[in-house]
């Protein structure tokens, strides 16, 4: 019996296929440097499901491009990954002083605050006290106060005066006379005085407005004040009352037009001398 012969055809589309396996071959060995049976393990996937050679190669070609408009490799990148890693931990480094020195800085100030409340209401409450003693004294009765209003935090808390003279209703210090209102500011001023007294007083025209009864009033109280006191008070004045009842007096004469020149007189010793 004589074997038969395979068509020409045949031959050719076994050869073709057997070169486009090999050139696979040589193709997988060249860019993945395995072969073929090893690639199929690795990817772990069966070859009849596989999408067909066409898709394949459309989506290679697809993915290479992607690949392509990333651009070329940065050789430094991972010296590039260092120093940014190096600066991020500097950058973590100072936030994480900063927020503790946040914290330390608003622990600070709730001390100062608290500190400062304790501070200021022992400080209102004695001149608060004053304020109420002097004004008794210089109005020959009545009453007033300080309230603080607006606000329960005293280091926010506005401040109001309340006063009421003898034989007149509680009122706000707006609503009193001229003469009143004087001598009410006088006395807050002696109770702050005496809450924390200072080495000097200066004290410019604060008469003016009152009238020769209130004039004694405010004299009795400078006398008051000196008693208690180790403030020297400066009193710059032209009421006759309040120059008579000082302990020297101060001017200024022109002898000479155009010559100014200071005097003093000592009353106390001048009393003495006319005694």
């Amino acid at each position: 019996m004589r074997r038969r012969r395979a068509p020409c055809g045949c031959l050719r589309t076994c050869d073709g296929a057997a070169e486009s396996v090999t050139h696979a071959a040589e193709r997988i060995h060249e860019e993945m440097e395995v072969t073929p049976d090893a690639l199929l393990e690795q990817l772990d996937t069966d070859p009849t499901e596989m999408a067909s050679a066409e898709k394949l190669e459309g989506d290679v070609m697809r993915l290479r491009r992607q690949r392509d408009a990333l651009g070329a490799v940065n050789l430094r990148a991972e010296e590039d990954a260092r120093e940014v890693q190096i600066e991020h931990d500097a950058l973590l480094s100072e936030k994480q002083d900063l927020e503790a020195a946040i914290s330390k800085l608003r622990s600070g100030i709730a001390t100062l605050n608290k500190e400062g409340r304790e501070r200021l209401l022992a400080a209102f409450e004695e001149v608060n006290r004053n304020f109420g003693q002097l004004f008794s004294h210089l109005f020959g009765g009545g009453e007033a106060r300080l309230v603080l209003v607006e606000s329960d935090d005293p280091l926010e808390a506005g401040l109001e005066i309340l006063c009421q003279p003898p034989g007149k209703k509680l009122s706000t210090l707006s609503l009193l006379s001229g003469g009143e209102q004087t001598l009410t500011a006088l006395a807050l001023i002696f109770a702050v005085f005496l809450a924390n007294p200072a080495p000097i007083c200066v004290l410019d025209e604060v008469d003016a407005p009152l009238d020769d009864a209130n004039v004694t009033r405010f004299c009795d109280m400078l006398d008051e004040m000196t008693r208690r006191t180790n403030t020297r008070f400066l009193i710059i004045t032209h009421h006759a009352v309040t120059m008579a009842r000082m302990d020297r007096l101060f001017g200024v004469t022109m002898a000479e037009q155009g010559v100014s020149q200071l005097v003093s007189v000592d009353l106390k010793k001048a009393e003495a001398l006319v005694a």
